[in-house]
């Protein structure tokens, strides 16, 4: 368990992860297959956001009353999961498995260190609190 300190008036966090942020922008219609992928592995707790962007695909065109126009923002859903360092590569692995169609615009994975994590009903830090 860690303490944040008060050094002049300055918060200090801990110095080492042990916990990741996982991000993954999938399709929608690929949402409940990830989630039951990873609630296989132990990763149940997540965040899943509507979300729209575009990637190399750039959108696409589409009529509508006799005009063309290109919609450069496609539906997209963020999903956000803080995993400790030991399931990363496990979650990756099946993040890509269960979201990709072996099309254009499948998605993105991101990584990022979590320096902390904090349950508030309980006060556990760290890994734990996940």
């Amino acid at each position: 368990m860690h303490k944040w300190t008060c050094s002049t008036e300055r918060l200090t966090q801990p110095k080492h992860t042990t916990m990741k942020l996982v991000v993954a922008i999938i399709k929608p219609f690929k949402l409940e297959e990830v989630k039951d992928a990873l609630a296989e592995i132990g990763i149940e707790g997540m965040t899943v956001t509507e979300v729209k962007g575009f990637g190399r695909q750039k959108g696409h065109t589409e009529i509508y009353r006799g005009s063309e126009y290109t919609v450069d923002f496609l539906p997209k859903v963020k999903i956000e999961a803080a995993v400790a360092d030991e399931q990363v590569e496990k979650a990756i692995a099946t993040i890509s498995k269960a979201a990709q169609t072996g099309k254009i615009g499948d998605g993105k994975i991101f990584v990022l260190g979590l320096t902390d994590v904090i349950r508030i009903r309980t006060g556990e830090r760290g890994p734990a609190a996940i």
